[in-house]
């Protein structure tokens, strides 16, 4: 039997990108050997874009809709989605165009050469040239204290064999870092370069915060180097503080009377190891909302309906 794509779009108010990303998977699929399920997961979207999709899903039984019951968020929908998908092969595409569907044939053409791991790297944006250069030092730094070998300027979008999708199955993590946890497995990688372009239509859903979460997730996730900083930072600031007192009471004692310490270096003092202490505090709390996240054990997403499946 001829064997089975499934693509996966998560989409979020993106009626002015559905149509056309639903168009030029097809176009795509119709030119390659494979059948193919188009699977696209709305997060409880609040424009008409619900309306499109199950337009139409009703003319193409190929497209595949979740309607998730709320928003919960650009980590839990998509590897929802993800694992929902039973094909030889899973590849993620993003419904806002950014990269362009037409990847999906270098996809699969790196998959028939026996990868079974292909991601879309973006090493030139045309997005902001700040916030591209952030994102780069990001992963840079990424890639510099996790414990695993991480794809530089990965976009998440790529191809998955069933093997790794399997692997996923069985992986109890209710918020994963994807790009991350893809590679815990040790598939050697494909990639595809691309230019990104910029959106089009319709805005991005990503905001300072989104951002945060994602940078936040990556670390804390695959690395316990800033726990490990942590501890030795104070055992080298206890040390400091220990040299700077000793020093202080010599100078005092052998300058009595000209020797003044003045309050200035106690306050500048207090305040840098305050701040030292409420960033340490940060980390440790990430670390503590993870545990807190994975002892709940709620579902990645609860769906509110499913068309064709």
């Amino acid at each position: 039997m001829t064997k089975l794509i499934s693509i996966v779009s998560p989409c979020y108010n993106e009626e002015a990108n559905i149509e056309e990303l639903v168009a030029r998977v097809r176009k795509v699929m119709t030119g390659l050997p494979y059948r193919y399920e188009h699977i696209v997961i709305d997060n409880c979207s609040t424009d008409s874009t619900v309306a499109k999709l199950r337009a139409m899903a009703a003319e193409d039984r190929n497209l595949k809709v979740i309607i998730n019951s709320r928003n919960f968020g650009h980590i839990r929908s998509p590897h929802h989605a993800i694992l929902q998908s039973s094909g030889d092969a899973c590849i993620w595409i993003a419904s806002d165009l950014q990269d362009p569907p037409e990847m999906i044939a270098e996809f699969v053409a790196k998959w028939e050469q026996g990868y079974k791991l292909v991601m879309a790297v973006k090493p030139v944006s045309r997005e902001s040239k700040l916030t591209f250069a952030m994102r780069r030092a990001y992963y840079r730094f990424l890639s510099q204290i996790s414990e695993i070998e991480l794809v530089p300027n990965a976009t998440g979008s790529g191809l998955y064999d069933r093997q790794l999708i399997q692997l996923l199955q069985k992986v109890d993590d209710p918020y994963p870092y994807f790009r991350g946890l893809i590679r815990e497995f040790g598939f050697e990688a494909a990639t595809v370069n691309f230019e990104q372009p910029r959106r089009m239509r319709g805005v991005s859903k990503n905001n300072l915060y989104t951002l945060y979460d994602i940078a936040m997730l990556g670390i804390v996730k695959h690395s316990k180097v800033p726990l490990r900083i942590m501890t030795i930072g104070g055992f080298v600031l206890s040390a400091l503080c220990i040299v700077v007192t000793v020093l202080l009471v010599v100078a005092k004692l052998m300058f009595w009377n000209h020797f003044s310490v003045g309050i200035i270096p106690i306050l500048i003092s207090i305040f840098f190891f305050a701040a030292i202490q409420m960033i340490m505090i940060g980390f440790l709390g990430e670390y503590i909302a993870q545990i807190y996240v994975h002892l709940r054990k709620l579902p990645l997403v609860v769906e509110a309906e499913r068309i064709n499946f």
